[in-house]
């Protein structure tokens, strides 16, 4: 099970894409709401309804946590004390974990998850990286050990696969990505 996280003001193209490629791959993947309703919405007021919310979640199932940028998404997410708690907890124990755009630097970076770690993160929040012992790099997708790294919304599609490709390996990525007409 994959879980997908949105807070108010997460950044859309980033969580549906990867909820779509995950899907149309036959990965089993959940929407997961940290806020007190299911119905979430985005930076550009586009609403959600997210499949649970995050006390129906059950992180013993979970093989990895994908977190969407969006401003204040990314704040929001890094402020839901529980959320952190998992979040820590499967970095500790070497699990997969996924962030895009601000959230690497946002709600990875500060808990100690990219120390020494290489990562890309949205233009112009690298010294969040550095200010936390993460190594910046400035390509679209960056995967270090368990951690995927993605830039933001241009390379959604692009970070999905890395995503899916961890999972489920690389012929799987290769074919929803032919599917999709992006050429790896």
């Amino acid at each position: 099970m994959v879980y997908v996280h949105l807070a108010t003001g997460y950044e859309e193209i980033e969580a549906l894409t990867t909820v779509d490629i995950l899907r149309r791959a036959g990965v089993e993947v959940q929407l997961v709401s940290v806020e007190d309703s299911l119905t979430v919405e985005s930076t550009r007021g586009i609403r959600v309804e997210a499949d649970i919310t995050f006390t129906q979640a059950d992180y013993d199932r979970c093989s990895m946590i994908v977190l969407p940028g969006g401003m204040p998404g990314a704040v929001n997410l890094e402020a839901h004390e529980g959320l952190m708690n998992q979040l820590c907890r499967k970095a500790d124990e070497g699990g997969w974990i996924a962030a895009i755009c601000a959230s690497p630097a946002v709600v990875l970076a500060p808990h100690g998850i990219l120390e020494g770690k290489k990562a890309t993160v949205y233009p112009g929040m690298e010294d969040e990286l550095l200010k936390y012992d993460a190594v910046p790099v400035t390509d679209g997708v960056v995967r270090d050990g368990n951690i995927i790294t993605g830039k933001g919304p241009a390379y959604a599609a692009e970070f999905a696969l890395a995503v899916l490709e961890a999972l489920e390996g690389r012929s799987k990525a290769d074919e929803i990505a032919e599917d999709f007409l992006i050429e790896r």
